[in-house]
C-alpha cells in the first residue's frame, strides 16, 4: 500500500500529491534556485546552485527519498533538480549530467542508486522542455568510511579517494557537463568528482544540488 504520510512534515495527510501534503508542496514550490558555496571551499569545487536550504520539508523528502524508501518521490525531486540545473546552466543547451555515483554497498542498501534515479527523473523533465540532455556514468565509487564518523579533513581525505572513472567511460559528444548531488556540505565530495571528470576530459561547467547545508553559528 502507498504510504499516507506526508514525506515532507511526516504527518498523516488525506490527499497527497507527489507524496506530500498540500502545505508541504507549497513550501517547496516557492523554494527558488541560488548559489552557494562552502567556507572553505575545497580545490576543485565548481560553481555550485542548491534548491534550497537543508531544512523543512526539503530535508524530511530526501530523507524519505534517500533513507527510507520513498522511491515514488524521485519524480517531484527529479523535477526541482531539473529547475536547479535550468538555473546553473542558463539558457537551453546540451546538457551531460553526471550523478555523483553510490558505492555499491550503498545502492545495495537502498534498493538502486539513488542519483542516478535522480537523474534520470531530471533529464524526462529537462526533455520535455526541450533540453537535449544525457545521463552518464564515467564514474564509480569504492567503498569509503561513514561520513558522518568523519571530521572535515577524514572526510576531505575519504573523498579525495572515493572515485574512479570507468575505464570504458563514454567521453564523445558535447555538452555542458553537471554534476548533480542531492546535498552538498563541505563540498569535498562535488570537488574530488568534478577532479575525476576533469581529468578525463570531462570538467564540469557547475554543481547542482537539491540541498545546502548552513553552518550554524554558536554566540
Amino acid at each position: 500500500m502507498l504510504p499516507a504520510d506526508c514525506a515532507g512534515c511526516r504527518q498523516r495527510r488525506p490527499g497527497l500529491r507527489r507524496g506530500v501534503c498540500p502545505e508541504c508542496a507549497a513550501t517547496l514550490d516557492a523554494l527558488r534556485p541560488r548559489p552557494v558555496r562552502p567556507t572553505p571551499a575545497p580545490p576543485g569545487l565548481p560553481p555550485c546552485v542548491a534548491l534550497g536550504p537543508y531544512a523543512g520539508p526539503l530535508r524530511e523528502a530526501l530523507l524519505a527519498y534517500k533513507e527510507h524508501g520513498r522511491h515514488g518521490l524521485a519524480r517531484p525531486l527529479g523535477a526541482l533538480l531539473a529547475e536547479v540545473v535550468a538555473a546553473a546552466v542558463g539558457p537551453v543547451r546540451p546538457v551531460v549530467l553526471a550523478p555523483v555515483p553510490d558505492t555499491a554497498a550503498a545502492a545495495r542498501a537502498r534498493y538502486g542508486d539513488h542519483m542516478d534515479r535522480l537523474a534520470r527523473r531530471c533529464a524526462d523533465r529537462l526533455r520535455a522542455a526541450g533540453w537535449p540532455v544525457r545521463v552518464l556514468r564515467p564514474l564509480r565509487a569504492l567503498p569509503r568510511p561513514d561520513s558522518l564518523t568523519l571530521d572535515s579533513a577524514g572526510r576531505a581525505a575519504a573523498a579525495e579517494a572515493a572515485f574512479r572513472a570507468r575505464p570504458r567511460a563514454d567521453r564523445a559528444g558535447g555538452g555542458v557537463t553537471v554534476v548533480l548531488d542531492d546535498i552538498v556540505t563541505t563540498g569535498v565530495t562535488l570537488a574530488a568528482v568534478s577532479r575525476v571528470l576533469a581529468a578525463t576530459g570531462r570538467a564540469p561547467a557547475v554543481a547542482a544540488v537539491l540541498a545546502a547545508t548552513e553552518k550554524r553559528h554558536q554566540s
